[in-house]
């Protein structure tokens, strides 16, 4: 039998989350609505599981709770289950040390499946992310300056180069120089692809 915590801030997804895992071999013992509840219920349950959402409202997300429960003595494996599915989510919550990273459009076996394997100390991910993940390890984020990440939130409100320069206070010469060394990191040729790749990447 497998322990397991859930942890999300819509009671409904609780619910639903309970009723398809319970079974012969999962037996769901708690659940939390935030990061901090998680955490207490963990200590005092001592759960196999944590099938933990990434984003919990107010208060520590999915990837804080994931290195928290980690730290804990015995720690919980923990399993990410959301609809989050962009590259720097993804990795940051398997470098908090989650065992693996759900989609909440795949079917009830699959979960209740990873579960029990993230109890048994395998690594839990879809074919299509753990791709993603391998090749996000190997090309790591490109670091942008707070002034070019600034620049590249504006960007995405579909502000132009007069408008960011107004904003922050610089040139327009200096809003161009950023969107060229911007680019330069993120390896595109247009404002378009600069705002689709930060999105992805989590740059924004």
């Amino acid at each position: 039998m497998t322990t397991v915590l859930i942890v999300d801030d819509h009671p409904v997804v609780r619910s639903g989350l309970r009723a398809v895992l319970s079974s012969d071999t999962i037996e769901v013992i708690g659940e939390a609505a935030t990061g901090e509840e998680a955490i207490a219920l963990a200590t005092h349950l001592n759960p196999d599981v944590v099938l933990c959402d990434l984003r919990l409202g107010d208060g520590i997300d999915g990837v804080q709770t994931t290195a928290a429960l980690r730290a804990l003595q015995p720690a919980p494996a923990v399993l990410i289950l959301t609809t989050y599915d962009r590259d720097a989510e993804i990795l940051g919550a398997i470098e908090a040390g989650a065992a693996g990273y759900l989609l909440k459009d795949v079917a009830p076996e699959t979960i209740a499946d990873g579960i029990v394997r993230a109890a048994a100390g395998d690594m839990v991910l879809a074919p299509s992310l753990a791709s993603r993940v391998l090749r996000t390890m190997r090309q790591p984020m490109p670091k942008l300056t707070d002034r070019e990440v600034e620049v590249l939130r504006l960007l995405a409100t579909g502000s132009t180069n007069r408008e960011i320069a107004r904003a922050l206070f610089v040139t327009e010469a200096t809003v161009k120089s950023h969107l060229a060394h911007i680019f330069t990191k993120l390896g595109v040729d247009s404002r378009s692809r600069a705002i689709h790749v930060a999105r992805e990447t989590g740059l924004i």
